[in-house]
């Protein structure tokens, strides 16, 4: 039995977040510049969207570029910016043959006028598509978004559109970029690197966590299957007992 037939589709989670972390170490280690990096890794990326539709997940978000990869140098962030633009032409068409639509979250007022040009075609196109939602999360960060959930907030509470009494999760939740999607269940960090960076903060508070010291450009669909299988072998408690779990 291969690891895709071990996987309960009955127990998926419906969101799975990435962090894809490794690009610079993994192209170091073979003598190449960063960018090697990030252009082999978009084999990793078309594996995991292509293995998490197939089982049936309902939401793929990826961590593209944070708001702090913004102070890389110039050569760098100018050939991602380059490559992001190519690669999101090049695979439109593919995600509209697989019934996937493409969404974003993050500060995309600051991206190149290109990329938001390739990336408002691109969801403009797959807008109607229904087998799965991938969401790029580009000039992203959780202090970000949070922040601007809180102007926004303050803003509709200064013109009396709401109450400070009545401001509770659910009400900062709708103000969050990722408004209307359910939060990750499972979030996988490749690299080995044991930390969030600053990535869907509010909406990782019961998030499992899998780590894998594999690096991004590696990464392939039995990757993403061992993890499922790994948050599928846990205990979900939301800060209950097992005894109350089990009831």
């Amino acid at each position: 039995m291969n690891l895709k037939d071990k996987v309960d589709l009955g127990n998926l989670p419906r969101h799975i977040a990435v962090i894809m972390d490794g690009n610079g170490r993994w192209a170091k280690r073979r003598g190449g510049l960063r960018i090697f990096g990030h252009q082999n890794a978009i084999k990793a990326v078309r594996d995991t969207v292509e293995a998490a539709a197939e089982l049936g997940v309902e939401y793929l978000t990826l961590y593209a570029f944070s708001t702090e990869n913004w102070s890389r140098p110039a050569e760098e962030v100018s050939a991602l910016m380059t490559l992001l633009v190519s690669t999101i032409r090049k695979e439109t068409a593919t995600l509209n043959k697989n019934n996937i639509r493409l969404q974003t979250i993050g500060n995309t007022a600051s991206l190149p006028k290109a990329c938001q040009r390739e990336l408002m075609e691109a969801m403009e196109l797959t807008k109607h598509n229904t087998r799965m939602t991938l969401v790029l999360a580009l000039s992203y960060s959780g202090r970000w978004d949070i922040t601007q959930a809180v102007q926004r907030l303050a803003s509709e509470a200064g013109q009396g559109n709401i109450k400070a009494d009545e401001i509770n999760e659910a009400s900062i939740a709708e103000y969050l970029s990722t408004t209307g999607m359910p939060d990750p269940e499972l979030l996988i960090r490749t690299s080995g690197e044991q930390r969030i960076s600053n990535f869907l903060l509010w909406q990782l508070a019961y998030t499992e966590l899998y780590i894998t010291e594999l690096l991004w450009p590696d990464f392939r669909k039995e990757h993403l299957y061992e993890a499922i299988l790994s948050y599928q072998s846990r205990e979900r408690r939301f800060g209950k007992t097992s005894e109350q779990i089990t009831k």
